[in-house]
């Protein structure tokens, strides 16, 4: 019996120990263990180990240790063992938590999978190869590939595995390493490449494998890889050209248009199977301009081989010549002309397809036009002229004489007065008023839920916010914390050290503070309780005044609660009418309130001067002492005004650049201090007894350079809601950034321009500084940049605040100096110019002239002079400028001079 009950007990004595051991070696992460004690256990046994498995994984996932590491990879190889169905193994292997570590790269995860049915493994390799996102990892990949190959199951065909497959067929061993066999050798052997292959003409982001070069032989890539599948039949080569083409036509990245272009060229299509897809080709040439050009290149071949329809160069035509590239366009029209040599009787034709470039930007690229259509009007006929002359009208007005004397009738607005076109100017911009404050604490919840989502908040939202919390704290506390509740709960207030400037979304911190959770911070030597949570050492003087106020708004909403706040603007831009202030001020004296002081100082920054003898009587009748300060104020006219006289450097200089990166940054330096002495610091009674933070966000009478990198810190951007706390003194604030706007146009900054058209909308005189801000934003680096800057532009002048000269001398010496390159200039100013913009245009090139014409004129002045041309002829322009007309006096027949003497001739015709 004793027997028999032990023989009976020793099997679960003997299950519970391998348990132990398959555990033991998990924990302590010897993986190559795992399989062989996996072995060992029954299908509940293995069940039985998942739920320690799964809270390994979860205490395991921020365990970076090398132990932890090796602890990982066993419970990846363990749990998948232990997961009897396909659906929960694939489950496990995929998990996030096992992805990026290369734990599923281990041998032992494959002996475990492989230990399984057939019909599991196909199954669990499918549904891995499918995952997409977070789900994938590049380390299945060698699992996937182990479990197809050796089963012969269907080849998985996702867009991840064919990126994989791609990436490792080239960079095997044998061809990192230069052994014998090349790409081309594995590519025929493999079972994949007929199924992958075709995939890969449709897969994003492949440029870098398919560019890469895995050994020093030469050829050895996938173009040429898959030229020679093409040659040996292993892939049909009508298939890959279609495939190839296929994708160039669809279009992508930039990268992998290249990439499929140099396959494309690797394939090299006979001109027999070019024809075949002529259409192919014509609609590569709205693509890249890489690939229009061999394309168009491709057609012209073609074409001068009859093997396609001589309609073809028509279609082409009206497609490249309406693009930007010159070599495209010139290209276009050579072979026009060459249709039209070889076969007078296609002269018709030609020379109304060469019209289409009469309306082109380019003013040399409308002459070439026009020399092909003279070239080949005779043989053309009279029937093509209508259309001619109907064309020449988009000519720039330079060329319209010649037209009329080639079309036998003047062109439409070439003669006389009718030359001058209007000046086409966007309105005057009105700042945006700020509209009424939130009527309700749900309100104030629905706006600060939205400022908080926002990456750029707007001035508007943020004052509405912050006097919302403010007004409704003073009304109904209790009714704004029920509504605060949901927006706190999914943004919670942590107050943690300042590593960035306070800035709009640290309103939250009223928020906070209203709803009790957060503690109040209290200044002064008695009540300090702990440090300011607004304030570290990365704050620049903006963010101290702007934590200034939301400080002192929340120490507020708990104590004496005001009933609204008197800095908030009237308008978007910042500003606040004297009449507002005044209004705002009497109601708190009937409430028998006194306003915070960094409200009243953010209130007198913002205040409008007003020469209004009503609204001063009103200030005067105030009795408390924030009226009588404010009175003062509105009686010194607030801050003093800031013209160009004001910016102590003169025109031209401040420009000395050194080579050297280090002796620029200093020269720099310098630049912006000598730019903001004597821009107006507090002066006068009232401006006297401004508050600290207040008070150095003013200071500039003793610049220096130290105050200028303490003060500013360069990697901050410039915000609407630092120009916002001066809306009267763009001039000002112009001059404290002009280093960041230079960066854009001779480093590597983009973005901060956005900040001109602020400044240009903004109040107060716009003087040197704001200037020429403005021509390094004419001549920054990237579109978007030169995009604001023009804009800016436009608004200056709707406005009447455009000096026109001064922004053109301005840009000649930046030109001259090389900070500004000219073909970057002529995109700005002919954008300008396209919106009807001409007579500006031409007030600020007829003053960069003189300097881009003295001595050696900088390369691209040509295009400057070319686009000077059209606008002066479009605004009747006038007078001699000597500079030009000593460049129209040499000999040659250059294209600078050219443009030259056809400018001074028209601006010295009477």
């Amino acid at each position: 019996m004793s027997t028999g009950t032990a023989s009976s007990a020793q099997p679960p004595a003997a299950t519970s120990e391998a348990v132990e051991a398959l555990m033991a070696a998990v924990r302590e992460g010897r993986t190559g263990e795992v399989p062989g004690l996996l072995a060992a256990l029954g299908p509940a046994e293995r069940r039985s180990c998942l739920p320690t498995f799964k809270e390994m994984r979860r205490s395991g996932r921020r365990d970076w240790t090398k132990e932890g590491g090796r602890r990982m990879c066993a419970v990846l190889v363990a749990g998948a063992g232990c997961h009897a169905g396909p659906a929960g193994a694939a489950t496990w292997i995929g998990s996030r938590d096992f992805s990026g570590r290369s734990w599923a790269r281990h041998p032992a995860l494959a002996d475990v999978v492989e230990a399984q049915p057939v019909e599991w493994q196909t199954d669990v390799v499918g549904r891995l190869a499918a995952k997409r996102g977070s789900g994938w990892s590049w380390d299945l990949y060698p699992l996937i590939e182990r479990v197809v190959r050796r089963t012969g199951c269907a080849v998985p065909a996702s867009d991840d595995f064919v990126t994989e497959w791609l990436r490792s067929a080239a960079g095997a061993e044998n061809g990192r390493r230069g052994t014998a066999t090349t790409l081309l050798e594995r590519l025929r052997t493999d079972t994949f490449t007929p199924v992958l292959l075709p995939r890969v003409f449709e897969l994003d982001d492949v440029a870098w494998p398919l560019n890469a070069t895995y050994t020093t032989r030469s050829g050895d890539n996938w173009p040429a890889a898959i030229a020679g599948l093409a040659e040996s039949g292993r892939l049909g080569r009508e298939e890959l050209i279609d495939l190839c083409l296929g994708r160039l036509v669809r279009g992508g990245k930039t990268a992998d248009q290249r990439a499929f272009l140099t396959v494309l060229v690797a394939l090299a299509p006979t001109p027999a199977e070019y024809a075949a897809r002529a259409r192919d080709l014509l609609a590569l040439l709205d693509g890249l301009p890489a690939v229009a050009g061999h394309a168009q290149q491709v057609l012209a071949g073609l074409d001068e081989a009859g093997l396609i329809e001589p309609e073809a160069v028509v279609e082409a035509s009206a497609v490249v010549l309406f693009r930007s590239e010159k070599k495209l366009v010139r290209a276009q029209l050579a072979w026009l002309e060459k249709a039209a040599r070889r076969s007078p009787e296609r002269s018709g034709a030609v020379v109304l397809a060469a019209a289409g470039a009469f309306g082109h930007p380019d003013g040399a690229l409308q002459e070439r036009a026009l020399n092909v259509v003279a070239r080949r009007l005779k043989a053309a006929g009279e029937a093509v002229l209508p259309e001619l002359l109907l064309a020449a009208e988009a000519l720039n007005p330079a060329h319209h004489a010649r037209a009329g004397e080639l079309f036998g009738a003047p062109v439409a607005g070439s003669g006389g007065d009718d030359t001058a076109w209007d000046e086409l100017l966007p309105p005057a911009p009105v700042p945006a008023p700020l509209g009424e404050p939130l009527a309700t604490p749900a309100e104030v919840a629905e706006e600060l839920a939205v400022l908080l989502a926002s990456a750029r908040p707007d001035v508007a939202v943020f004052e509405r916010v912050l006097d919302g919390l403010v007004r409704h704290a003073h009304r109904d506390r209790t009714a704004l914390v029920r509504a605060l509740e949901p927006v706190l709960r999914t943004n919670p207030w942590q107050e943690v050290g300042r590593w960035r400037d306070c800035g709009p979304g640290d309103v939250l911190y009223v928020a906070a503070v209203v709803a009790g959770k957060a503690e109040p911070y209290r200044p002064g030597p008695v009540f300090r309780k702990g440090r300011d949570p607004l304030r570290g050492t990365h704050n620049t003087e903006y963010g101290n005044v702007l934590a200034a106020r939301i400080s002192e708004a929340a120490e507020r909403v708990v104590t004496d609660t005001p009933p609204f706040l008197l800095a908030t603007p009237t308008d978007a831009t910042g500003a606040i009418t004297a009449s507002a202030l005044v209004e705002r001020l009497a109601r708190y004296e009937a409430a028998g309130a006194a306003p915070g002081p960094a409200d009243l100082n953010a209130a007198l920054l913002r205040v409008a001067p007003t020469a209004d003898p009503e609204v001063r009587a009103a200030a005067g009748r105030l009795t408390s002492a924030a009226g009588r300060w404010a009175a003062a104020w509105l009686h010194e006219g607030g801050l003093p005004a800031q013209g160009s006289e004001r910016v102590v450097f003169a025109p031209g200089a401040g420009y000395e650049r050194k080579r050297r990166y280090w002796e620029r940054w200093w020269e720099d330096l310098k630049r912006i201090a000598v730019a903001q002495r004597g821009t107006g610091g507090p002066a006068g009674p009232a401006r006297e007894r401004l508050s600290g933070d207040f008070r150095k966000l003013l200071e500039g009478t003793e610049p220096s350079v130290a105050r200028i990198r303490r003060s500013d810190d360069w990697l901050r951007e410039p915000t609407v809601h630092w120009a916002a706390m001066l809306p009267h003194h763009r001039e000002e604030l112009a001059a404290r950034w002009l280093d960041r706007f230079a960066d854009c146009a001779d480093r590597e900054r983009r973005g901060t321009l956005r900040m001109l058209v602020v400044l240009a909308e903004a109040g107060g005189p716009a003087g040197l500084a704001l200037h020429l801000a403005l021509a390094y934003g004419l001549g920054a680096r990237h579109p978007e940049d030169r995009a604001a800057a023009v804009d800016a532009l436009l608004v200056l002048a709707a406005r009447g605040d455009l000096d026109g000269a001064l922004l053109g001398r301005e840009l000649g010496e930046l030109v001259a100096l090389g900070t500004v390159k000219p073909n970057r200039l002529v995109q700005s100013v002919s954008g300008a110019a396209d919106t009807g913009a001409h007579a500006t245009v031409w007030s600020v090139l007829s003053a960069a002239l003189p300097s881009l014409l003295t001595g050696e004129s900088p390369r691209g002045t040509a295009d400057l002079l070319a686009l000077a041309n059209d606008t002066a002829r479009r605004s009747a322009a006038r007078g001699p400028i000597p500079e030009l007309a000593a460049v129209a006096e040499r000999s040659g027949t250059g294209r600078l001079v050219k443009e030259a003497r056809t400018l001074h001739a028209f601006l010295t015709t009477p």
